[in-house]
Order: C-alpha cells, then sequence, then structure tokens
C-alpha cells in the first residue's frame, strides 16, 4: 500500500468563511500565508458550484507563491473539478471513493464528532479527521457540547489517523490541543476576524511551534 502524505508543515488549517472575513477573501487568505499558512480549505458551501470553483481558483493564484496546499469542503467531485490538492469530507462522508476519485497524493480529512466516528476512520484512506468542538465558539454557536481537552485526548488514543483539533483554537488554546495529542489544528474565525490576519497567524504559528 502507497503510504498516504504527510499533514502540511505546519499542520495549522486554515477554513475560510467569506461571511466573517474583513476584507476580500484572497486578501485575507494571503495575508495569512504571509504570516506562516501553509495549508488553507476553502469551504462556501453556500456558494453554488461554479462560484466556489471561481474563488478556488483565486485562492489559488495567492496560495501558490508560498506553495501552500489548498483543499475544499465539499464532495470529493467537486475538489476534482476545482483540481483542489484534496477534500474535506462531512461526517459520513465516504473516504474510499474520494481517494480512489483524488488518488494518492491528495490530502483527505473527514469532520468526526463523536469517539465511535474517530475509531470507525479508515487509515487507507484519510490523512486526518477533525475533532471538534474541541471549545465553544461564536464563530458556530450553538454547536456542543464542547469535547474539551480530555476529550480531545481522548480522540487522540482512539483514532488510527492523525487527529486535528477545531473550534475556539487561537495562539492560546493550540499548545494545549497539540499537548494533548492533536497533530494539528484547525482555525477559521480567529484568522477570518482578525484586523492583522497575518500577525494573527504568525502568532498562532510561534504558540503552536515549541508543541509540533
Amino acid at each position: 500500500m502507497t503510504p498516504l502524505p504527510p499533514l502540511p508543515t505546519p499542520p495549522l488549517l486554515l477554513i475560510t468563511d467569506r461571511t466573517l472575513a474583513r476584507g476580500d477573501l484572497a486578501d485575507v487568505v494571503a495575508a495569512a500565508c504571509a504570516g506562516g499558512c501553509r495549508w488553507v480549505s476553502l469551504r462556501e458551501k453556500d456558494l453554488p458550484a461554479a462560484a466556489q470553483i471561481a474563488l478556488f481558483a483565486r485562492l489559488r493564484v495567492v496560495t501558490a507563491p508560498f506553495h501552500a496546499r489548498l483543499t475544499l469542503h465539499g464532495p470529493p467531485e467537486l475538489a476534482q473539478a476545482a483540481a483542489a490538492d484534496g477534500v474535506h469530507l462531512s461526517g459520513g462522508g465516504d473516504a474510499k471513493v474520494a481517494r480512489a476519485l483524488l488518488g494518492p497524493g491528495a490530502l483527505i480529512g473527514l469532520s468526526t464528532h463523536t469517539l465511535a466516528e474517530a475509531t470507525a476512520a479508515d487509515p487507507a484512506a484519510l490523512d486526518y479527521i477533525t475533532a471538534s468542538p474541541v471549545f465553544l465558539t461564536r464563530s458556530k454557536p450553538g454547536h456542543g457540547p464542547a469535547l474539551g481537552l480530555e476529550g480531545l485526548s481522548a480522540f487522540a488514543r482512539t483514532s488510527a489517523v492523525p487527529v486535528v483539533a477545531l473550534a475556539g483554537i487561537d495562539a492560546e488554546t493550540a499548545p494545549a490541543c497539540l499537548a494533548a495529542g492533536a497533530k494539528g489544528v484547525a482555525i477559521m474565525g480567529g484568522i477570518m476576524r482578525a484586523d492583522d490576519p497575518r500577525a494573527a497567524f504568525a502568532a498562532l504559528a510561534a504558540a503552536a511551534s515549541a508543541a509540533i
């Protein structure tokens, strides 16, 4: 079996939300990349497929100079149409189908919220799972209960697939998530809403570096 690619370095995933972004989304992503981001996933599921592909192409232009991996939250067919570097599947998504469609070099992740889902994650098809919500977050109010660090640690012990912590992550909480066993962290609102996305991401990367 061909080994799957490692997570990007640093393993800090920036998930987009243009409705939260202060300014043009491409500008926010470019600034985050200037601050050290090397992994971005377009998550704009409310847009029609053609609009997502067009926006993805704009993000490709600004991420390419930094050699950042650019993936897409959604179905693998849309990720393939956008020429994405991989796909992040919703809970219950078929990772084997995504792997067969996108190939061994694609970065494939899956959303999980329970230990049962983490246990069922397929290490032959997935590069990572997200465990969420680790903390309650104003980006997605009402989602919970929060796993907390103990819950995150249980995910990390249970899953045969690397775990990426999601929800409520910032420069203060990222080191604790990594110490709890997460192999990476994901952030959305903290960068999208930042007055200075470059500085905000640089702070996250610096805080996480000692624990990675």
